[in-house]
């Protein structure tokens, strides 16, 4: 027995007396001459100094037993890929020479509390042992072997085992250099300061997976990591990335158990499709547990509805899809940068089991490889299994590909051995082989030597270690795809601080090339605005930007300025559509064409007035104020034109002023006539004297001051508001800003409106009040009823014109109706007067001359006189020929 207290009595068994039993006791041995040789769990070979190796040659063990079945490629190729890294150092003449690398190589089974024991070995020589109460049976002295003094450690490959690991090595500061580990938690350097790897912390590998899943516009993912510190910070190290990033969310993470029970994973794929739209689901777990979960997608029907995104874990590993491919198909993986190593090949090719008996485990490896048995006594009846033969061969009788991991295993073992070489040269300046300055070799000075390598590595690209011993993040980006029915990972891109993806090269479940989704809310149309679920920033809800309101970012409505509205899609604001009544419109050509008629008219009755000025027909309608009441009449229909030309400040201060001033002078001169009659009457009842003010000149005179008062209303008006045009945008402000219009128009409000016709009213009222007066008056004595019915007809026109106006306040069509209104009222007003006062004379002057002829001249006394008598007696009817007495009254009246 070796490795610990032995006698020697072949029969005697020492007396432990701790225990410090535990590992190292069936570990050590004398040290026979050879290449190396097998040594319990472990191999051992010799050399000047001693590095311990940790490879998991073994899964995990079920049902109690510590180790399960051989890993070949994750265990065995790893292990030979140290194996051949020692012998390229050892027969490199610039590389310690006259030195010679041995190792101690050990087995972890995929287990971190079996690796812990099996690690305690590696401390064996560091212990100091009391062995004062050891006694052998025969009472003779015992022999006490020292164990060999291993100086670093190269491993180890799962994350979880080598934290455990490290903790130990620590206390003893022994050097660890991983070649697979890349949780995070081991580039904390207050806890793990003896750590270093040559592949990259999970970090970097999470930033990557994050740059991944926004290149495939994916962001509504799940996670699901195996238990432990690989998994559990690998998801952490994504999901913080993700937060930082803030494109990315984690709809839920998934743990898998560390001993999952019965069912377990057929439970993990419902809750991963609980949340079914995140169909993306980050993978931190070892490759058991990978091949578990597709085994579970596989009997829940889900082929093709996950797409997994694996980590280094699973890389271009075969053993985790084999015969599950159709579920794998599309799979991402990543895996740090790497070179298949042609000499690795060649030397791994070339083992046998006659060259390599230092591996203990190479044939359990041959058998496993090459499904053979090496004793007969192995061969069950009737197995189709065969007995080895030896002449069997790797890549020829089987099926070769060299492992992921194995450039890095090389990388390491040559990292430590650069750390020797520089401390050799530094140390032990032109000695050959170790100096006392290096034996036994200080883990603290290797240390820092480790951390100051630089070297080109087996696959050429440079080996170094930060402050935390973590080496640059290098990725290669593979996906599972099946093309002819030939499943293969391909290199799709890679990452070195960025992203470098060949999304077009991408194949994915059924072989399509269209881009499966992994989103939590489809994304906003055009013109919605993102309403986050709480907590959730990857899930919202659309709401429209309704109204005038635009999409001002992604988050955001914004009300479009007052002479804005959005656009069709509610994206930006354009202007609102500026409109004004044109000429051709409907709504114009009608009142147009009545003020052309009223025109033509007003002009003809001018035109005949002023050809028979002297006739008594128009000397008896008073001629001053026809001509004045005419001028009104025109206004009237002029404005018309002014209400329904282009608004600007010429046309709005003529409408201010033309507008008022046109029935002002109608109704001025109405007033006045209307004044003059019922004055005369009144007058005639109490004596035959002629009233004041009755002549020609006063008449205009009273005419024009009543004028006046509306040109100095509106001349205040300008003072305190100048005219000008606006554009009103609140009119036609419509609760659909597709149907949102501007009115031209000019700045005279309804209630400046009433202002500026109120006066205008005020003289209609006040003569229809005086026509009532006279309404007594026989017609055949006087103009009191023409000017009666035409008040009373007036009165009814602006009666339907105020609840036509005011009532369509709230129309769309407002500024149409509004100005059509009062354009045809103020014509119709306009054309009451002219139709009712002057066509019967124009009639007469025309078409009846004889009637248009001088009567007999009487004294205004006698006149009046016969105008009150006929008054009393009008019951009897008149007894002078229609006209007579009025044309004589009007002739009197006029020469006064």
């Amino acid at each position: 027995m070796s490795g610990g207290y032995f006698c020697m009595e072949p029969l005697s068994f020492c007396l432990l007396l701790s225990a410090w039993s535990w590992g190292w006791a069936p570990g050590g041995a004398a040290k026979p001459k050879g290449q190396g040789y097998p040594h319990m769990n472990s191999i051992r070979i010799d050399g000047d100094i001693t590095l311990g190796g940790l490879f998991p040659v073994h899964g995990r063990g079920v049902e109690g037993k510590a180790c399960g079945e051989l890993k070949k490629e994750k265990g065995i190729h790893r292990l030979e890929a140290m194996l051949f890294a020692l012998d390229r150092i050892n027969n490199d003449p610039d590389l310690l020479p006259n030195i010679t690398l041995g190792a101690r190589i050990l087995d972890t089974c995929s287990r971190d509390t079996h690796a812990l024991e099996q690690s305690l070995t590696f401390v064996q020589a560091l212990i100091e042992k009391d062995s004062t109460e050891v006694r052998c049976v025969n009472g003779g002295p015992p022999i006490i072997t020292k164990p060999e003094r291993v100086v670093g450690v190269i491993g180890a490959s799962g994350s979880s085992v080598s934290i455990m690991v490290a903790n130990i090595l620590r206390l003893f500061k022994i050097p660890q250099i991983s070649y697979a580990s890349t949780a995070p938690d081991l580039s904390d350097n207050s806890r793990y300061d003896f750590f270093s790897r040559v592949v990259p912390s999970d970090t970097y590998q999470a930033q990557a997976m994050v740059d991944i899943v926004k290149a495939l516009k994916w962001n509504y993912v799940s996670t699901l990591a195996s238990e432990g510190s690989y998994g559990e910070s690998g998801v952490e190290a994504f999901i913080q990335k993700s937060r930082e990033d803030g494109a990315v969310c984690v709809a839920q993470s998934v743990k898998i158990p560390r001993e999952p029970k019965p069912g377990e994973f057929d439970k993990i794929i419902r809750r991963l499709l609980e949340t079914s739209h995140a169909r993306a689901v980050i993978i931190f777990a070892n490759e058991d547990d990978i091949r578990r979960v597709l085994e579970a997608a596989k009997r829940a029907n889900q082929t093709g509805h996950f797409i997994w995104m694996g980590s280094d874990s699973w890389g271009s590993k075969i053993s985790p899809v084999l015969h599950l491919e159709e579920v794998a198909e599309g799979s991402v993986t990543i895996l740090p940068k790497r070179v298949s190593v042609k000499g690795f090949d060649r030397y791994f090719s070339s083992r046998t089991l006659d060259n390599n008996r230092r591996n203990i485990w190479f044939a359990e490896f041959w058998e496993e490889n090459f499904h053979c048995k090496l004793s007969r006594h192995a061969l069950k009846k009737g197995s189709s299994i065969k007995k080895c033969t030896n002449r069997e061969r790797i890549g020829q009788d089987s099926s070769y590909e060299q492992e992921g991991k194995v450039q890095f295993v090389i990388d390491a073992v040559y990292a430590m051995g650069h750390a020797l070489h520089n401390m050799h040269k530094n140390l032990c300046p032109g000695k050959v082989g170790l100096c006392p300055r290096m034996d036994p070799v200080d883990g603290v000075e290797l240390l820092k030597y480790i951390r100051n390598v630089n070297f080109s590595g087996i696959a050429g690209t440079p080996v170094t270690f930060n402050e935390n011993g973590d080496a640059p993040g290098r990725y290669d980006i593979y996906q599972y795809q099946i093309r002819n029915s030939t499943p293969e990972y391909k290199v799709i891109g890679q990452w070195t601080d960025h992203l470098h993806l060949k999304v077009e090269s991408m194949l994915w479940p059924g072989g399509g090339s269209q881009l499966p989704s992994s989103i939590c809310s489809l994304p906003c149309k055009p013109g919605e605005r993102k309403k986050l679920v709480k907590g959730i920033p990857c899930c919202w809800h659309c709401e429209r930007c309704d109204g005038y309101q635009y999409q001002l970012d992604e988050f955001h409505c914004k009300r479009c300025h007052f002479n804005e509205r959005p656009n069709e899609n509610h994206t930006s604001c354009t202007p609102i559509p500026i409109i004004k009544l044109e000429w051709s419109s409907p709504w114009a050509v009608v009142p147009v064409f009545i003020a052309i008629v009223g025109i033509i008219a007003t002009l003809f009755v001018v035109v005949t007035f002023v050809r028979y000025n002297d006739t008594p027909i128009v000397k008896a309608s008073g001629r001053e104020l026809s001509y004045v009441l005419l001028t009104g009449i025109f206004l009237c229909y002029a404005t018309t034109f002014l209400m329904i030309a282009e608004p600007d400040l010429s046309t709005c201060s003529l409408r201010r002023i033309f507008l008022g001033l046109g029935m002002s002078i109608s109704y001025a001169a109405l007033l006045t006539k209307t004044n003059r009659i019922y004055r005369i009457f009144e007058q005639g009842k109490k004596s035959v004297s002629a009233p004041r003010f009755i002549s020609p000149a006063s008449q205009l005179v009273i005419t024009f001051s009543l004028i006046s008062l509306q040109l100095v209303g509106v001349c205040i008006w300008f003072i305190v508001d100048p005219s000008h045009s606006v554009i009103d945008y609140e009119d036609q402000r419509t609760t659909n800003p597709h149907f949102a219009r501007g009115i031209l128009k000019c700045d005279i409000s309804d209630l400046s409106l009433i202002c500026l016709l109120g006066y205008s009213m005020l003289l209609m009222v006040t003569c229809t009040v005086y026509a009532i007066k006279t309404r007594g008056v026989p017609e055949t004595f006087n103009e009191a009823k023409p000017i009666g019915f035409t008040m009373y007809t007036t009165c009814i026109v602006w009666l339907a014109f105020i609840p036509i106006f005011f009532g369509t306040s709230q129309s769309a069509e407002k500024m149409y109706i509004q100005t059509t209104t009062l354009t045809i009222s103020v014509s119709l007003s306009a054309s009451v007067s002219l139709g009712m006062l002057y066509m019967p004379k124009v009639y007469i002057i025309l078409f009846h001359p004889e009637q248009n002829v001088p009567k007999r001249k009487r004294s205004l006394k006698a006149v009046v006189t016969a105008a009150t008598m006929s008054n009393k007696f009008s019951q009897k009817g008149g007894f002078r020929p229609n006209g007579e007495a009025k044309s004589e009254l009007c002739e009197n009246l006029e020469t006064q």
